[in-house]
């Protein structure tokens, strides 16, 4: 049996995890443990949807009423006002009236004791207002250099060591988050946790991905993992309201995660792509022992190693920009991961300009991304990545466009079209973001994957920075967020259209095939039946390449 001229190398790494059987236990136990490492990442990067919450709070200067024992709510706002509107004391005003004509800059202020965040712990109200979204800010800072860095990091070292390094980041960085003595050390902490959240999201699905066939590789992104913890973030925060408690229990629900380490294989497809053969022999040994699927012969990839040289050279953003190939579908995946992250975190961080409870909206803007991502599997594999990802844009930009219109009007049912039309949007976002990830993932080659993905979430940090900058506007200019929102994300739908469609075809290893085209040509020469080689006990054997029916290539 002779293998097909036209296999290439990229097929048949992609035969091999068919041949250990496919998406079978050993990925699904890998799947299981790396998702739920995921509450580490999430709770880390949407903490300040809570701890940048404004409480109530009151302008007390010399108060001499005890106050510590009101128990402020918004249906008592006009009782509390008219029963104590005087000179020392007046609801959410930066000054205080001495009389009619001379009024003093508030120096002492009073917030709702039923929740504890960063603006009731430095009073960062009034002249401090912009120091909560500018944390934030920093904190996608973080996120953008991380992307740029944990890519190059991936490719190099592997995704293992990223992987494990970014969860360690985050153990310690929210415990010590937690002990923060200023808003400027705290500031400094979201920095780090940034850097550690961009460092998991660059490295998780491409992780994921290369131990997954063609046809299942949309469950890495369609799983609601995200989502799942981000829900139970709202209740988290319901129950404990205490921002630095929410970073020691993000620490604590981090740290076993670590443990994994010493059952955690390294990605058999990188280890390829960097002439690390035995080890990527021992993996895949290992799949096909925990799949309970006979041992494939592996002698082919030491042949691979000793012909496709293209695994020693060290690869960098400049490789993928200046393909021409690369650089158009990193420019026009680029727009709609700007938008994606943009609307996103700016839904997100600005929960609190919904009406009705905080802790219920946070829960409610998160939990409808379970259906959105779990759709994503099979639209995404019935009519294919790009007509999926296209459609939920559209649906996003419009819904957004209701909600900016209908923040500058005064129609009765404003508030429920707000909250209806902003959940929609978060919702067709989230299903569009997670089909860009798989699209992202599967246009760009194993030896530039880590690095394509990772510049991409580094552009969706830009519109990340952005999005707390636009949630602090939108207090000022009523729908300015949302209608950036609508025009960004009817732009990614333009632009997607463009990209080549991925559904059913095998993940490719090199940047350009044709420049290796002589050297595969040899591979499949010397895997052929007619060319037997020389197995490592001095035996020669013919090396009968993986069934055709299991190649990567999807059956639907």
């Amino acid at each position: 049996m002779s293998v097909p001229k036209k296999k290439t190398v990229s097929e048949y790494l992609e035969g091999l995890i068919d041949e250990t059987g496919g998406f079978s236990r050993f990925q699904i136990l890998m799947f299981a443990s790396v998702s739920f490492s995921k509450v580490g990442p999430v709770w880390s990067m949407l903490v300040m949807a809570f701890g940048g919450a404004i409480p109530t709070w009151w302008c007390a200067n010399d108060v001499s009423y005890d106050m510590t024992s009101y128990n402020y709510s918004s249906s008592h706002n006009s009782t509390w006002n008219s029963g104590y509107n005087n000179r020392n004391m007046s609801s959410q005003q930066c000054s205080t009236s001495i009389d009619n004509a001379t009024s003093i800059a508030c120096s002492n202020f009073q917030f709702d004791e039923n929740m504890n965040t960063i603006v009731s712990e430095w009073s960062l109200v009034c002249d401090k207002d912009w120091v909560p979204s500018t944390i934030t800010t920093i904190q996608m800072v973080g996120l953008l250099v991380s992307g740029l860095v944990a890519g190059h990091i991936a490719d190099g070292i592997g995704r293992k060591p990223t992987y494990f390094a970014s969860l360690l980041v985050l153990t310690f960085c929210n415990a010590i988050a937690g002990f923060s003595v200023s808003w400027r050390m705290f500031a400094a902490m979201r920095f780090l946790l940034g850097f550690g959240v961009g460092c998991y999201l660059t490295v998780f699905y491409t992780f994921m991905m290369e131990f997954t066939p063609s046809r299942h590789r949309a469950v890495v992104v369609a799983f609601p993992s995200w989502a799942l913890w981000a829900s139970i973030l709202g209740f988290i925060a319901m129950w404990l309201r205490d921002w630095r408690h929410i970073h020691f229990a993000t620490s604590i629900m981090t740290a076993p995660w670590l443990f994994f380490w010493w059952v955690t294989p390294e990605s058999f497809r990188y280890l390829v792509s960097h002439n690390r053969i035995d080890e990527a022999q021992d993996i895949v040994r290992r799949m096909a022992r925990i799949n309970g699927r006979p041992v494939p012969n592996v002698k082919e990839l030491r042949l691979l190693a000793d012909i496709d040289r293209t695994t020693q050279k060290k690869y960098s953003v400049r490789d993928i920009l200046s393909t021409k190939r690369l650089r158009n579908y990193t420019l026009l995946l680029g727009v709609g991961w700007l938008s994606c992250g943009y609307t996103f975190y700016a839904i997100s961080f600005g929960v609190q300009s919904l009406s009705g409870n905080l802790y219920y909206n946070m829960f409610l803007v998160t939990v409808v991304e379970v259906p959105a991502q779990m759709s994503t599997y099979f639209l995404s594999n019935k009519l294919g990545r790009k007509p999926t990802a296209l459609g939920f844009l559209t649906i996003a930009s419009i819904s957004s466009l209701v909600v900016a219109v209908a923040q500058i009007t005064d129609l009765e049912i404003k508030h429920q079209l707000m909250n209806y039309f902003a959940l929609a949007a978060k919702l067709c976002v989230a299903a569009a973001w997670s089909t860009l990830m798989l699209l992202t993932t599967e246009n760009f080659p194993t030896v530039v994957r880590n690095i394509g993905f990772g510049l991409q979430c580094s552009v969706s940090r830009v519109g990340g920075m952005v999005a707390p900058q636009a949630v602090y506007l939108n207090h000022y200019f009523p729908g300015a967020m949302y209608f950036i929102c609508a025009g960004l994300l009817f732009l990614s739908a333009l632009c997607t259209g463009f990209v080549p469609e991925t559904k059913d075809k095998v993940m490719r290893d090199v940047i350009e095939e044709g420049a290796t085209r002589g050297r595969q040509m040899h591979l499949h020469s010397l895997l052929s039946s007619d060319s037997p080689s020389d197995d490592s006990s001095g035996n020669v054997t013919d090396h009968v390449p993986p069934d055709s029916s299991k190649s990567g290539r999807c059956t639907q």
